[in-house]
């Protein structure tokens, strides 16, 4: 495989339009032409072999010593490409310090220092405005270097300054390895599902390690860091309540003093999103609503596009609020829009917004466009779960079992639920008990199915519904739902795992699936 092609097809069709004049305007006499010549032959739908291209390229005397020289001066040329580009697409408030930091250089080196320290003041502002923390120390570094101009300010002021923008930067630095090193080790749990220890004590550990228990009250990019990390651990012990209204007032808080400015819209949107998430998970739908609208209207601004990124899980989100405000019909109209939107989703989201529509068509009542959305997946079990997790394919498993019992396949239903007992019991089977000492008493067992034990239970009642359907209105059935084992209190359950079992209470009342969710889900 020839990288440099590689790189030069990942350009869009326009792109390799502009760096081929790009390349003509550089080139020099009969080794520019050579330039232009390689591009074209890199470019086109078949690929050349490296014989075949130096044969064309030299087809008098083959010379490859030449060939690979050519090969890097083009590589030069599409690195400079890029770099001017990116420079012309780049609207950030560190772009434009970097390019008054340069400049001001230029006029220094050209003996117009007043006009050099103007520039400095003005690249100074923006930085120190828009928290650009490593342009703003080049710029106090290059003000000390040139203090002992008469328009400078005085040396103490500037170094106390830089002191203090060190610091700040020091802090982004250090709450960046903190996220990180927690986001690594959240993937390493994801795997194990429930399993997993909790990450409360090693967020603490890491926190006290990086000294940033304090810092986030002083910088939106800080906040945003910090609260995703508590995120993470809320995502695995399931404290979407408390996680809540942590979030709020912090949000409040930032938002009344020191506020957000244009160029931390970015941070604005993450901590809105992690807001509205958090809401919607402790069942709090208006509210959550509410901070997505209002995350929407700001990625519909002028510098949306450099958010771009964020709008699916907005949309997501808002149609999973809107599943359980009675306005179903809005959400699936919201995710199928996304799904034909252009450009594609990416695939991760893609799948997410497929598996989301699996669970609204299935509150309709559509149970065979939920199949189809089902199928639309396609990809594996074992593919699933490495990309995605053990509860997203666990969910995923259990939705299926449901549409193909809801579609009149009940052997389908079955093999799936004896699947998914038999992965269950397989990853994690029955622990050893442990024999007991002076200092400790013994410990019992281990249950098979460890943090999924419930989902054993449930199956179990699932397969008497399958084998026996009039099975769910007895008290006897009842009774035995009653006495099912919680993983946690009811409130704090995932929604998704909780329309689970609002379809077992649905077959018990002899009532419509979607409206005892809807009760299910406002206790």
């Amino acid at each position: 495989m020839d990288d440099l092609r590689t790189t030069l097809l990942t350009l869009s069709p326009g792109e390799q339009r502009e760096f081929g004049e790009f390349i003509q305007r550089q080139r020099r006499k009969s080794a520019g032409r050579q330039d232009s010549r390689l591009y074209e032959l890199l470019v086109q739908p078949k690929e050349l072999t490296t014989p075949q291209l130096i044969a064309k390229l030299y087809p008098g005397e083959p010379n490859p010593i030449a060939y690979y020289a050519l090969r890097k001066r083009l590589m030069r040329h599409l690195t400079d490409y890029l770099v001017l580009r990116q420079r012309q697409l780049d609207t950030t408030a560190a772009a434009s310090v970097w390019g008054l930091l340069t400049l001001a250089q230029y006029l220094f080196e050209t003996g117009i220092p007043r006009l050099a320290w103007n520039t400095l003041r003005k690249a100074e502002k923006l930085a120190r405005d828009n928290g650009q923390y490593e342009p703003l120390n080049a710029v106090y570094n290059l003000q000390i270097q040139h203090a002992n101009s008469p328009y400078a300010e005085p040396l103490a002021e500037i170094i106390a300054r830089r002191h203090a923008n060190k610091k700040a930067a020091d802090e982004e630095e250090r709450a960046n390895i903190a996220d990180s090193l927690l986001r690594q080790r959240l993937r390493e749990a994801r795997k194990k599902g429930r399993a997993a220890a909790p990450l409360d004590t090693i967020m603490h550990d890491i926190l006290v390690e990086y000294d940033l228990q304090e810092a986030f009250a002083r910088s939106p990019s800080l906040l945003c860091r910090l609260l995703s990390i508590a995120r993470s651990a809320m995502l695995v012990r399931r404290d979407f309540a408390s996680f809540a209204v942590f979030t709020e007032r912090c949000y409040r808080l930032m938002e009344r003093r020191p506020g957000f400015a244009p160029a931390q819209r970015g941070y604005q949107l993450r901590l809105l999103y992690m807001l509205a998430h958090a809401l919607y998970r402790s069942r709090h739908f208006a509210e959550s609503i509410a901070y997505l609208e209002q995350g929407q209207v700001l990625l519909q601004g002028a510098s949306a596009r450099k958010y771009a990124e964020l709008a699916p899980r907005f949309t997501f989100l808002l149609a999973a609020n809107l599943g359980f405000i009675r306005r179903n019909a809005e959400g699936i109209a919201l995710l199928e829009q996304a799904l034909k939107a252009s450009p594609a989703l990416p695939l991760g989201e893609e799948l997410t917004a497929r598996l989301q529509l699996v669970f609204h068509y299935f509150a309709e009542g559509n149970f065979s466009k939920a199949n189809q959305a089902l199928l639309r997946l396609g990809r594996t079990d074992h593919w699933l779960e490495e990309h995605l997790g053990l509860e997203w394919l666990l969910n995923k498993n259990m939705a299926e079992m449901f549409i193909q019992l809801e579609l009149g396949y009940e052997d389908l239903a079955l093999a799936r639920l004896k699947s998914i007992e038999r992965s269950l019991r397989e990853q994690f089977p029955a622990g050893p008990a442990v024999a007991g000492s002076a200092t400790a008493p013994a410990a019992e067992a281990g249950p098979v199915g460890g943090p999924y034990q419930y989902i054993l239970r449930f199956l179990e009642l699932v397969h008497n519904v399958i084998n026996d359907p009039a099975a769910a209105q007895r008290p006897a059935f009842a009774a035995r739902v009653a006495d099912l084992p919680t993983f946690l209190p009811l409130q704090r359950e995932d929604l998704q795992a909780l329309s689970f079992y609002a379809w077992l209470r649905a077959r018990m009342l002899a009532r419509p699936y979607y409206e005892v969710l809807l009760e299910v889900a406002s206790r």
